[in-house]
């Protein structure tokens, strides 16, 4: 497994979405993604027809309940998006996409501010140390106020909230940047001597969670979503870590799901180095045993779609077939194992076997869940 970069590298990130449920966090998603030219037309949550939403449950209960991959280019930028669940009761479906994020947008209801799980995200956000970007949404209903919502963000989330509404690189505004240098101490400091600050020092206190980029609009009328692209652009650092030429393959999993038929995915990040296809990939299972298998396919998912690859390289969100060991959360190669998930789930389950069901294939498919 070697390196598999070229003399030009291609700039990716990993951006998690996450919301209280009925934040509007899927229709954003199709914004952006109609916006990036993804997808044709918008799907509607209330409609059954959204690209992430493709479970049958997720339709008909009009909820996001597994986490989904899409990719869309911004700019010089090739971005992974994963949309994850709101619902509190799938909250470790979310969680176990965290540690693959390179930055994360929380969108917050502008009709209902932070609520409670709300400041449950923010606490695992800053528990995985994951750069936020934040969206406050449905800005098109009555009686919201962006002064307002930003002064409740700051005081229930972070004092660091800052609007960046039309805030670009290369534009100075003295009121604005002197806004900015007030959330940190050594962005005073650079401020007070200088009488402005370095765009790829507001960058670096952005990657760094000094700073949390504030942007106001409504996903469903597509207003400010473009804005908000803008921003996610012009004030991120594309993933470089791992790239090195010969650095080792890494790999982090967090999501294991099956296709339509049958055949086993699993879901990870690369961290470092590449992979080939049928290339041997070792981990260790959960009784610590160690593995060695050939990864298949190489496959990156948009929605339910998915194209092929040779190669996967760092920064790279994909999917293999043909490993039967691995777990969400379990380092491949050099990359250790996540640590486990803070969130429990809140439901229970009771399992009876219906009718005549012979418990030789109920004991099958409780192993495969």
């Amino acid at each position: 497994m070697g390196d598999g970069n070229g003399s030009k590298r291609e700039k990716r990130m990993c951006i998690g979405m996450l919301a209280h449920v009925d934040a509007g966090k899927t229709t954003l998603s199709e914004e952006i993604l109609f916006r990036t030219g993804q997808i044709r037309n918008r799907g509607r949550v209330d409609h059954g027809d959204t690209a992430l939403d493709t479970d049958e449950m997720e339709r008909s209960r009009g909820i996001t309940i597994f986490s989904k991959q899409a990719v869309f280019p911004l700019q010089e930028k090739t971005v992974t998006l994963l949309d994850t669940p709101g619902h509190v009761d799938f909250s470790a479906e979310m969680e176990r996409t965290l540690p693959v994020l390179d930055y994360a947008i929380l969108l917050i209801s502008g009709p209902d501010g932070v609520q409670g799980h709300t400041e449950t995200l923010w606490r695992l956000l800053s528990r995985y140390r994951i750069p936020v970007f934040l969206f406050v949404n449905k800005m098109d209903q009555p009686g919201t106020d962006p002064a307002l919502l930003l002064s409740h963000l700051q005081k229930k989330l972070d004092g660091r909230c800052a609007d960046f509404t039309g805030f670009l690189p290369g534009e100075k505004d003295g009121g604005r940047e002197e806004n900015l240098a007030l959330c940190d101490e050594e962005l005073l400091d650079l401020f007070l001597s200088e009488g402005s600050l370095p765009d790829e020092e507001i960058r670096r206190a952005v990657k760094e969670r000094r700073i949390f980029p504030v942007y106001f609009g409504s996903a469903l009328k597509g207003s400010g979503v473009e804005e908000f692209l803008q921003g996610i652009s012009a004030w991120t650092c594309p993933y470089e870590e791992g790239r090195e030429t010969g650095a080792s393959f890494g790999a982090r999993v967090f999501k294991i799901t099956r296709d339509s038929a049958g055949n086993r995915l699993t879901h990870c990040r690369i961290t470092s180095g590449s992979v080939r296809v049928k290339t041997l990939i070792t981990g260790r299972n959960r009784e610590g045993e160690e593995w060695s298998e050939k990864a298949d396919q190489i496959r990156i998912y948009s929605g339910d779609r998915y194209e092929s690859a040779e190669t996967a390289e760092a920064g790279m969100v994909c999917a293999f077939t043909g490993l039967s060991e691995t777990f969400a959360g379990e380092g491949l190669g050099t990359e250790p194992d996540a640590e486990l998930p803070l969130l429990e789930p809140v439901l229970t389950y009771q399992i009876l076997p219906y009718g005549d069901t012979s418990i030789s294939k109920l004991l099958k498919a409780l192993k495969t869940l």
